[in-house]
């Protein structure tokens, strides 16, 4: 998995920035077709932004995995409160770059954003993804992930 593919998983930094940043149109995948394109990659990329901005406060961090060869994924986590009024864990991104899919990268990015909820005293973890993104829906629930909420949505 990770560790045989010598990735380290790490707190981002500011040199990361551009990394980062060149990850978030993946994104994109998985939205409804019927959203504007041009509108999903600029609220992807606002995302990560804030998530990297925000990256020193105490309440949010961003993990990266580096390879030799650079920033391969990332990950965002924060504290999120819950309707029921409990405080969650919940990560705002997980992007792996192309052709690194499947190799644990993800896993082991994951692995990092429960710890640090853990160690926060967080009793859960949440996230979301688009109904479309099956591959995300897929790794998630092999995580032990389950679908908690949907959101339906209808054209007027």
């Amino acid at each position: 998995m990770a560790d045989e593919l010598r990735v380290e998983i790490r707190r981002y930094e500011k040199a990361d920035h551009d990394a980062v940043m060149a990850l978030a149109p993946r994104l994109t995948e998985g939205v409804a077709a019927w959203r504007d394109s041009i509108a999903v990659a600029d609220a992807a990329c606002g995302w990560v932004r804030d998530s990297v901005r925000r990256a020193e406060d105490d309440r949010t961090t961003v993990f990266v995995a580096e390879d030799a060869g650079g920033v391969v994924g990332f990950v965002s986590v924060t504290e999120r409160s819950h309707f029921t009024g409990e405080t969650d864990g919940y990560i705002g991104e997980l992007v792996v770059a192309h052709g690194r899919e499947r190799l644990g990268v993800g896993r082991a990015l994951i692995e990092a954003a429960e710890s640090w909820a853990k160690d926060r005293g967080h009793a859960r973890i949440t996230l979301e993804t688009g109904a479309a993104n099956t591959n995300a829906r897929r790794f998630y629930a092999a995580l032990g992930y389950s679908e908690e909420e949907v959101r339906l949505s209808r054209a007027l």
